[in-house]
This record gives C-alpha cells, structure tokens and sequence, in this order.
C-alpha cells in the first residue's frame, strides 16, 4: 500500500498501529462474506456441513484480498468522519 494517495497526498497511516481497527472490520466482512457463501452452496448442492463449510472456506480466498482492502478503506473513511484531524 502506498504511504500517501497520489492524487489528493492525504496520509494513509496516520500513527503506527493505525489499521488495527481494519482488523475488525475485515473480520466481520469475512464472517458476512463466508456465511453468504455457504448458505449458497448449502441450497445448491445438499452436500454434507463439513463439505459445505470447506467449499466455502476455499472459495472465500480469493475474496480475501478485497475484504483487507475495503476494510482500509472503510476504517480511513470511519476514522476521518470522527476525527478529521
């Protein structure tokens, strides 16, 4: 990730540690993103819960890229609205 946006120059990183609130964020996109996930391929195949929950956990990895990636995004946008300073 680069340390300054190339258009505007805000900083992303603001103090060490910072993307730490991303870390959840993240967490509940993949808990939400993951459920989706196997109840669609619960009603589709029928196939047993361990299948399931496996299918839907490997399909959830190439997702999980985007979900670090919006979660950043989300906490910068959460914490400038709350202290924009």
């Amino acid at each position: 990730m680069p340390e300054r946006c190339p258009v505007c120059g805000l900083v992303y990183e603001r103090e060490h540690g910072y993307f730490v609130g991303a870390m959840a964020i993240s967490y509940g996109l993949a808990v939400v993103l993951v459920g989706l996930l196997f109840f669609a391929v619960l009603a589709i195949t029928r196939w047993p819960l361990e299948w399931v929950l496996l299918v839907s956990g490997l399909a959830f990895l190439p997702l999980a890229p985007l979900c670090l990636r919006y979660s950043r995004a989300l906490w910068m946008n959460l914490d400038r609205r709350i202290d924009p300073y």
